[in-house]
């Protein structure tokens, strides 16, 4: 297995990803490599100040770099030598088995849509990140920012490639779907969501258990599987975030709470495409940068873009 790292993503590139990427090596198997994208001489130097044989990793040299504050099509287009572009284009080739980058998000859809393409029959790839429940076991929610608007089919669908993330990366042989939505009962939420319930309930691919509300999340009435548009579910990721932000300036500590934390998740994959991609948070330091990756290795090991290539 190989593993694409953009080294020059991020507000602490390179640095803070080659250390962890470092910090990576230790959680590896032997057939698990490393493949690091970006400037040679920036990438030399710093293994180098850390006393890192650069055997440790193979190293694919860039010229460029699309920046946080580019224009994600034009940059990808114009930016062929970045690292962005051509971890993608070692991603379609299949030299690499999956990539993962916490530079640009925009730059990053873009070369996940128009680069290894969505998987045909997938209405709409989305964003999946974890969200952690009291008792200790993990839900998967989705979409949590690529779609803000999205129609009754689509998160219906979503509602399977949730299914799917559960099944090969978190282990659950059945898992249950809740629609997220104001209330319980069927009569609520917009157009879309009540038709969503409609269609879930009729459907038996998926083990849909009705609406959730808000108020069950991080509980142990959580289903495994959370289903919402992009708007939604980005709000209910930065809401997390900022209560592990809140909880942390009170100088209190507690082991759930970490688990809120950004640089513990390390990234959101996008799920519905050709190719395993993950992408990290902009401001990931080296802790974030280490459990993207590793985030990415588990994908790849669950097969996951396959095993939804098969179920469409």
């Amino acid at each position: 297995m190989k593993i694409g790292v953009d080294i020059m993503g991020g507000d602490f590139a390179p640095d803070a990803v080659i250390e962890g990427a470092f910090d990576c090596l230790s959680h590896l198997s032997i057939d698990e490599k490393l493949v690091l994208i970006g400037d040679a001489d920036r990438i030399h130097s710093k293994l180098n100040e850390l006393s890192i044989e650069p055997s440790s990793f193979e190293i694919v040299p860039t010229t460029q770099v699309i920046e946080m504050g580019d224009h994600p099509a034009k940059s990808f287009s114009q930016k062929k030598n970045s690292s962005i572009a051509v971890g993608f284009g070692m991603l379609k080739s299949s030299l690499i088995d999956g990539f993962c980058s916490a530079g640009n998000t925009g730059a990053m859809l873009v070369g996940a849509s128009y680069t290894v393409n969505a998987i045909p029959g997938v209405l709409r790839p989305a964003l999946v990140t974890i969200i952690p429940c009291i008792t200790g076991r993990n839900s998967v929610i989705l979409d949590v920012g690529l779609n803000p608007d999205c129609k009754p089919e689509v998160l219906l669908q979503y509602g399977l490639l949730g299914s799917l993330y559960a099944k090969y990366v978190f282990g659950i042989d059945h898992p249950t779907v809740g629609l997220l939505n104001i209330g319980e009962e069927e009569s609520k939420g917009t157009p879309a969501v009540k038709a969503a319930y409609e269609m879930m309930k009729e459907d038996p691919s998926i083990n849909f258990v009705g609406n959730i509300e808000g108020n069950s999340l991080f509980l142990e009435s959580m289903s495994d599987v959370i289903v919402c548009d992009g708007f939604v579910g980005n709000v209910v990721l930065k809401e997390a975030e900022a209560f592990h932000s809140l909880y942390k300036a009170r100088n209190l500590k507690d082991e759930f709470f970490d688990n809120l934390d950004f640089e513990t998740i390390g990234g959101t994959p996008i799920v519905g495409v050709n190719a395993n991609v993950v992408i990290g948070h902009g401001i990931s330091k080296r802790k974030a940068i280490m459990n993207m990756i590793l985030q990415t290795r588990d994908v790849v090991k669950a097969d996951l873009a396959q095993k939804i290539k098969e179920a469409i």
